[in-house]
């Protein structure tokens, strides 16, 4: 049913419990796990005028992607089921998409942050933008569905 799990991770709760979720699937189905960590370099990035500022800021990115994929990978190690890493650059939204594409990805696995309906409308929600997008199933992922 799935030979290719796409999990989009931050490092955040959500992320770990979404990555539970894809890896139990991926023993179940013999699939391989993609984890993606995406600097968001896109339109909602902060706006920055000082080239300076703007690659510290990425750094801080790039950190924080290899930190949430070594979780990851960690996390992977107690389950039967490959795994992939990658670190993209864009808008969030469509680099999970762009992987989903060029990876024929069966499913996206993602967290979600469980914003109330006021803070979504403000700054968007990235699972709802893959959800609406996606050509295949979007399975969410909140903190508190494996407590």
């Amino acid at each position: 049913m799935y030979d290719h799990i796409l999990l989009p991770t931050d490092g955040s709760d959500h992320s770990t419990a979404a990555a539970r979720q894809a890896l139990g699937l991926a023993e179940t189905f013999d699939a391989t796990v993609h984890g993606l960590y995406v600097v968001d370099t896109g339109t909602n990035w902060l706006t920055v005028s000082k080239l300076d500022v703007e690659e510290s800021l990425r750094e801080v990115s790039e950190v924080a992607g290899d930190r949430a994929l070594t979780a990851f990978e960690d996390l992977a190690a107690g389950y039967d089921a490959p795994i992939r890493t990658e670190v993209r650059e864009g808008s969030v939204d469509e680099a999970i998409l762009g992987y989903a594409a060029d990876h024929d990805v069966d499913l996206v696995v993602m967290g979600t942050h469980g914003r109330d309906s006021v803070a979504r409308r403000v700054v968007g929600s990235v699972a709802e933008r893959v959800v609406r997008s996606a050509t295949v199933p979007v399975m969410t992922v909140s903190a508190s569905a494996t407590e």
